[in-house]
């Protein structure tokens, strides 16, 4: 789990494949979850909570970006 600070360090491109891989975990988990092999369910809502984090500062950067543009 990296913190706000970490993935601000990051360019764009990390950042959403940083995403779309959480994103394919958090899918895993569900599949877990549904047929009962999930240990803890925790790690669903760390994972949706992290893909928030990244997908956050990506749009933060964005805007930055805009911003310079104008």
């Amino acid at each position: 789990m990296a913190t706000v600070k970490e993935l601000r360090e990051l360019d764009e491109k990390d950042l959403q494949a940083r995403a779309a891989e959480l994103k394919q975990t958090l899918f895993d988990l569900k599949n877990k979850h549904s047929t009962g092999v999930l240990d803890s369910t925790a790690d669903l809502g760390k994972t949706r909570k992290e893909i928030a984090r990244i997908l956050m500062v990506a749009r933060e950067k964005q805007l930055a970006a805009a911003g310079k543009a104008k």
